[in-house]
């Protein structure tokens, strides 16, 4: 969510639809109670599924309440991340990512192809997390990759691996949800992240722009994680494509809700039943904004393909396999070498 890579999906500011008149519908809220109390029932659980599957299906979209996250460590974890942002560019520059990590800091650029107009501070959840040492299908190494950590704030560490643990709760408890939801056994999609995760956090910042018409905080783009968890403040930003009549929906801030989006991973691994959906950040002239995604990725060996259950004569698998980390590792180099060519996307995987 909000832009692993876009480069693909990038419009025009001056061309942008018009926002949907049926904005206050917004996209689904869904209450986790039934799986985060003592209080629950099967029949609570069977109405859950449904309402998930229901969502996934419709929107690709939803937001979460009663999710069981402390509001005390998102609270923080915001304000580490101002702190970290309102430091001087030098001192943000010291723990910047480069070609041998992509962890780190970073600025967005404005080019041909990319209008981004934001600040970032990538995290990986798991450390070391291991990657493919290339993409060459026929080079089998592998490296471990670790996080740069600011000085300041103090306490940026601890924050940010408390929140990490919360996330990955959450995350576990919605593969659940979804994986029910398509008729699965609940722990199902388990098996590719228990030995093994490249999922990462990202800190973004958006400053005020004074031409907002001319630039986007993140271009329109879809999420190749399996799924994306956002964290967001009080200032609008984000926006969903409707995917009954491709126009932008606002997504109003809550402040204790979650925005949860379905990546490209399980649009493969459903075989196109649930579909990752395309999403941008906007910006504004008068207030800054603070987002912060968790994206759930499963460990880099993961062959991601359909699941052998939702295929059959009538429903052929619509996708080859490819290996998650180098997919990923591919778009992480291209996106750092900011080539002037479209990215990886999973449609370059599409059987006829």
């Amino acid at each position: 969510m909000e832009g692993v890579d876009h480069q693909e999906f990038v419009q025009e500011p001056q061309h942008r639809p018009s926002l949907s008149t049926m904005e206050a519908q917004g996209i689904p809220v869904i209450d986790l109670s039934p799986i985060t109390s003592n209080n629950t029932s099967p029949s609570a659980i069977d109405a859950l599924t449904k309402e998930i599957g229901s969502a996934c299906k419709e929107w690709g979209f939803f937001q979460v309440t009663h999710h069981g996250v402390p509001l005390s460590l998102r609270r923080n974890l915001l304000e580490a991340s101002k702190k970290f942002f309102s430091q001087s560019l030098e001192d943000k520059k010291k723990v910047s990512r480069d070609e041998s990590s992509p962890s780190g800091y970073y600025e967005s650029e404005y080019t041909k192809d990319v209008r981004d107009w934001k600040e970032v501070f990538d995290f990986f959840a798991k450390e070391p997390t291991l990657f493919p040492a290339t993409i060459d299908e026929h080079n089998h190494r592998v490296v471990q990759w670790t996080n740069k950590y600011p000085h300041y704030p103090p306490a940026f560490r601890d924050i940010i691996q408390e929140y990490i643990e919360e996330m990955e709760k959450l995350a576990y408890k919605l593969m659940e949800l979804i994986a029910m939801s398509l008729g699965l056994e609940a722990k199902r999609f388990e098996r590719f992240f228990i030995r093994g995760q490249t999922s990462f956090i990202r800190l973004n910042y958006y400053p005020p722009c004074s031409f907002p018409h001319l630039a986007l905080g993140v271009g329109s783009h879809k999420d190749e994680s399996a799924l994306t968890i956002l964290a967001q403040d009080e200032v609008e930003g984000l926006e969903v494509k409707r995917k009954t009549n491709q126009e932008w929906v606002r997504v109003k801030p809550k402040s204790n809700d979650y925005i949860i989006n379905l990546g490209d991973i399980i649009q493969v691994w459903s075989n196109d039943r649930y579909e990752s959906v395309e999403h941008r950040a906007m910006v504004n002239c008068e207030s800054e904004r603070f987002s912060i995604p968790y994206f759930f990725f499963p460990a880099h060996d993961t062959e991601v393909k359909p699941l052998e259950e939702l295929i059959n004569d009538q429903n052929p698998p619509k996708y080859r396999p490819y290996k998650s980390g180098k997919f990923l590792l591919y778009r992480m180099i291209n996106d750092f070498k900011k080539q002037n060519k479209d990215n990886l996307q999973i449609h370059d995987y599409k059987l006829a």
